[in-house]
């Protein structure tokens, strides 16, 4: 996984409430098991008209808005079925930090796993920072992790909590494999252990 490193980017607006994992990509775009690939099928039956033509209202379909790295959203994004897809799509088109009031909870955990960082603030700050957004492309954000800030485009900075462990996962490019592989020292321990003390056990590093 990419480290998160802190970045400018343009963000877009999407204030409607409710947005569900159904609408970030829908289940006929869930056959593969590829990540890469699935942002062109994010937002699908928002973005596209049934020829394969863009919708022209459709935030991303807009010049402005054509490569955000920021999304800020309304209530309960990312509610719906518990589909590890929705945040592959988004990172696969480039979103890399998604702003909201509250997110689902599945959604959630599973956007931090695949490098994303989902920020809460309180709805006034949030409507600030759509109202940043709705400016276009010149309004720019800058996304300080390892400072826990937002810094608009007026110069002021927007202070935002992180879980200590998401936030050192997200810093260090470590998904849970990454974990696991910190520890490879212990584990390779361990195995020369077990392999003394139990011979006829079949070796984990074997298989």
């Amino acid at each position: 996984m990419k480290k998160f490193e802190t970045f400018t980017g343009v963000a877009a607006p999407m204030p409607s409430q409710n947005i569900d994992t159904d609408k970030i990509i829908p289940a006929r775009f869930l056959k593969t098991i590829q990540r890469a690939g699935l942002g062109k099928s994010l937002f699908n039956d928002q973005r596209y008209n049934d020829d394969g033509s863009e919708k022209e209202g459709f935030i991303l379909n807009q010049p402005a808005y054509r490569k955000s790295e920021i999304l800020v959203v309304g209530d309960n994004f990312g509610c719906g079925s518990s589909r590890e897809h929705a945040p592959w799509a988004l990172t696969d088109y480039g979103i890399r930090t998604i702003i909201g009031t509250d997110f689902a909870d599945i959604f959630f955990n599973n956007s931090f796993k695949n490098g994303m960082l989902l920020i809460k603030l309180p709805k006034e700050i949030v409507d600030e920072l759509m109202d940043d957004a709705q400016k276009g492309a010149n309004a720019r954000l800058t996304v300080d992790l390892e400072a826990q800030e937002i810094t608009r485009p007026n110069g002021d900075k927007v202070k935002f909590d992180v879980d200590p462990f998401r936030k050192h996962c997200l810093l260090n490019g470590l998904d849970d494999i990454g974990l696991t592989m910190e520890k490879r020292s212990d584990i390779d321990t361990f195995e020369g252990k077990d392999g003394n003390a139990r011979p006829w056990a079949p070796s984990i590093a074997a298989e």
